[in-house]
Formats: structure tokens, sequence, C-alpha cells
């Protein structure tokens, strides 16, 4: 069984599933509210001065391990690195994630998304066609913690599923479908 601490309780592949709240209440009122804001985004008529994001810093506790995980398991390239600070630069040819070197791994804050201000998680489009193989994936990959598989987002059509990497960032893959 694989077992890191986020927050002050322990992550894994039961405990997850077992602190669920009963039919997911919370993300279906979380899900219903992004796909409405949305629509309300895309019907407003303001027109924003940002593109998109370039990249996403992660402060990691394993740089090479958090390497092995992007490259080897979701495919992405490196593109950089900085030895002495230490810190690679990777990307899917869409977005850019730099991952940094904790200073001190044993000392650091581990990642706690309700209790720390910054990252709640980081969201990734996948292929919808491609959701189901990627948790395939990830439930056989070491140190990876599913949240919870691929289900609807909100009502509708669109499909995502939530874990936990190495190194403890949660992290939402989300496969569109249009």
């Amino acid at each position: 069984m694989i077992e890191f601490e986020a927050s002050t309780e322990v992550i894994n592949r039961r405990s997850v599933a077992a602190a669920r709240p009963p039919e997911h209440s919370h993300r279906r009122r979380l899900s219903e509210a992004i796909l409405s804001a949305e629509v309300n985004i895309m019907s407003e008529n303001t027109k924003a001065v940002t593109r998109g994001a370039h990249h996403v810093g992660l402060t990691v506790p394993d740089l090479e391990k958090t390497r092995r995980f992007f490259t080897e398991t979701l495919g992405y390239q490196q593109v950089g690195e900085v030895p002495d600070y230490p810190a690679v630069f990777l990307t899917d040819q869409h977005m850019m994630i730099t991952l940094w070197q904790a200073a001190d791994p044993g000392t650091a804050t581990p990642f706690d998304r309700k209790n720390v201000i910054g990252l709640h998680h980081l969201a990734l489009s996948v292929d919808a066609d491609a959701l189901d193989d990627l948790h395939a994936r990830l439930r056989a990959t070491p140190e990876v913690a599913i949240e919870f598989a691929p289900e609807p987002l909100g009502g509708g059509p669109t499909r995502h599923m939530m874990c936990f990497i190495p190194g403890g960032i949660r992290v939402e893959f989300i496969a569109w479908v249009s």
C-alpha cells in the first residue's frame, strides 16, 4: 500500500475512498459551480488581459522522482534544467511545468489544500478517449494515490478524476467532451 503525508492525515487508496462524503455532494456542487462560471465567463463581453497559463511552478520533495513521473507516466518532455538551483522544466507542448527541489524536504510543509494559501490542485486536460487508460496507468504507478476514479463532472458529459502524484501534489485530469 502506498502512503504519504498530505496535511495531518495519511492519504492512501483505502482512506481516500472511505473519507468521501455520501454521493460526492461537495464535488458535485463544485463541478456545477465551475461549469456555470465557464458559461458566464463566455457570455461576458470583457476581454481578458492574459492568454492562459505559460507555466506552473511546483516545489517538490524529490525532484528526480517527480520528473520521472511527468516524463515517464504522462509523456512530458524535459526542455531545460538548472542543476545548481535545482529545477527542471517540462512541457506537454501546451504548457510548461517547472519543478523545484525543496531545500529541506524533511522539514518542508506538506501539501495541504484546505489550510495553506496557494495551490489547491493542478488541473490538466486530457483527450476524452484517454482518461480511462490514464487512470489504469496511474493506479499502477508507484507513489500515486487515486482520490477518485473517472466520473462525470457536474451533470454533463465531461469527465474527470483526481489523484496525488509523487510528492503529494493533488492533480486533476479533465477530459472535455465536445
